[in-house]
């Protein structure tokens, strides 16, 4: 089996790879390391690394004999999307219908969206997929735009799916300079003896999910006949929450400060994940506490 996966040198993306030459893959990675780093791809005979965007046309010529695509790559920052909406766009969403142009032909084409940026500020929790879709900054709407496109092919081209709407995934790999690892930058500021900066009253909460339970989700995604999907626990964390677990992880008593909240953020959001359990088989098995652990001991051993 022959599988391409886009942003594959980035926190998620580096570890779908690894599970995926675990089974026996052999993987083609496309990634511009805009974010991504080739110290997070295992050395392997069957891994081929390009560095690509996913609009360069370069890349349809990787698909060939390819089976499975796992689209992973994106621009991830809720920040920067509203300060340039524009290449936002052009990468989440043209960058996704450019891919699936050149995949169409393929059977199963796993699209990672964002369970916290497409629904908007919550009319219910837990979130269920039914919920409406209605972004308050332009990377929900560019994430939410690719959906409609891999959906728009599934219609005129029978390409099997699976919508993949994570909830806030952290652990080993995440760069602490990025948009959602609110638990990598605690971390390693905390390794640094730095406040923990929390952006407004610390009450807003999170669904956190353990990057290996994103990655068993993942792989299972490529079976489905084609859907959406909310992927976390199902339960949330606010962060003045997230913080006393840090401490009593880590043993160690952090300093906070407060700073005003960040636009395009939604205040509380958690998601329901009924659908994944009941269609997919998937469950979470490691407890936050569990997976900050492991991620505090990643980070004292680099």
């Amino acid at each position: 089996m022959v599988a391409l996966v886009t942003g594959g040198a980035g926190f998620i993306g580096s570890h779908v790879v690894d599970a995926l030459l675990e089974r026996g893959y052999s993987v083609r990675v496309v990634d511009d390391l805009s974010t991504g780093r080739v110290e997070n791809l295992t050395s392997d005979g069957r891994l081929e690394f390009h560095r690509l965007s996913i609009l360069d046309d370069a890349v349809k010529s990787l698909l060939e004999d390819v089976e499975e695509v796992y689209h992973l790559a994106a621009q991830i920052n809720v920040r920067y999307s509203v300060e340039d909406p524009v290449h936002d766009l052009r990468v989440n969403a043209l960058g996704t219908l450019k891919l699936l142009e050149a995949a169409k032909d393929l059977e199963s084409f796993v699209y990672a969206s964002s369970g916290g940026a497409v629904y908007g500020e919550p009319r219910q929790l837990p979130v269920p997929e039914e919920h409406p879709t209605d972004p308050i900054s332009p990377y929900g709407a560019s994430k939410l735009a690719g959906e409609k496109y891999v959906q728009l092919y599934h219609y005129n081209y029978g390409i099997k799916y699976a919508i993949l709407r994570y909830a806030n995934v952290y652990g080993e790999r995440q760069d602490a300079r990025g948009e959602a690892g609110v638990i990598a930058i605690f971390l390693e500021r905390l390794l640094a003896g730095k406040p923990l900066i929390i952006y407004g009253t610390g009450e807003q909460t999170r669904d956190y999910v353990y990057v290996g339970d994103v990655v068993r989700a993942t792989l299972l995604g490529r079976r489905c006949s084609s859907g959406v999907f909310n992927i976390g626990t199902g339960k949330e964390t606010s962060v003045n929450a997230l913080v006393d677990i840090i401490r009593e992880v880590t043993g160690r008593e952090p300093e906070v400060e407060h700073a005003e909240p960040r636009k395009g953020e939604v205040f509380r959001i958690y998601l329901d994940v009924t659908h994944a359990r009941e269609e997919l088989g998937f469950t979470p098995e490691v407890s936050l506490r569990e997976g900050i652990a492991r991620v505090w001991e990643w980070f004292r051993s680099r």
